[in-house]
């Protein structure tokens, strides 16, 4: 049995016991393919450095799938050949992980999904709302949890470090750096808003995005419509 369907399961089996019924069209899917990332907007780079701002306040809006999908293919996507990526990355070793915490996302069961850049597609890593676990191990910055998402950019180190040595941790937290203002500039043509959150206790956040192995999470960018 796959972790998805051990944990559809288990959600299953609790709400049967709460008096709750649950239909197929309510169970969370797997893998979600998203829609195909635009590659000429109508927003130029300099407009959009000139729009960028750290935004903290956000709507009750929901963003849409393919709002979400530009934003993670803005971090991490292909862009030619199936090796190119929007991020410069020392050795093309690609250390990046990205993650997915939905809340309000059209079209998307509430869950933590695990982006595949090859394929632009969500992986399902778990089911549930995890933006309030998220804002409390940020130091309790509520303002994360009234996103309608947040992007998290988590870190292997050892797919640099392996080539480079411990020189190759600057490299790592160089490309996070590309691939948050990234997202900053698609939030900014795509008339949303976001901020880099740097301060929040590793494990914890590990843990209520069920990341596991050796990747450690580096950067949380709540996304949303401006206030």
């Amino acid at each position: 049995m796959s972790a998805f369907h051990a944990a559809a399961a288990v959600a299953g089996a609790f709400l049967f016991a709460a008096g709750v019924m649950v239909t197929k069209q309510q169970e969370s899917p797997p893998s979600v393919r998203l829609p195909a990332p635009r590659r000429d907007g109508a927003v130029s780079l300099d407009s959009a450095l000139r729009a960028r701002r750290s935004v903290r306040e956000f709507t009750r809006e929901a963003v849409t799938l393919a709002e979400a999908g530009q934003l993670l293919w803005a971090a991490q996507g292909i862009t030619r050949g199936g090796a190119g990526r929007t991020v410069p990355s020392a050795g093309a070793l690609y250390p990046i992980d990205v993650y997915l915490v939905a809340g309000r996302v059209r079209d998307l069961p509430v869950g933590v999904y695990r982006y595949d850049p090859q394929e632009h597609r969500l992986a399902l890593v778990h089911p549930g709302d995890a933006r309030r676990e998220l804002a409390a191990a940020a130091v309790r910055q509520s303002w994360i949890e009234d996103a309608a998402a947040v992007i998290v950019l988590a870190a292997v180190y050892q797919r640099t470090t392996g080539k480079y040595g411990e020189r190759g941790r600057r490299y790592v937290h160089m490309e996070i750096g590309h691939a948050a203002q990234n997202v900053y500039l698609e939030a900014a043509a795509l008339g949303l808003g976001t901020t880099m959150v740097g301060a929040f206790d590793d494990a914890r956040v590990a843990r209520s995005l069920g990341i596991t192995g050796q990747a450690e999470p580096l950067g949380l960018l709540p996304v949303g419509r401006p206030r």
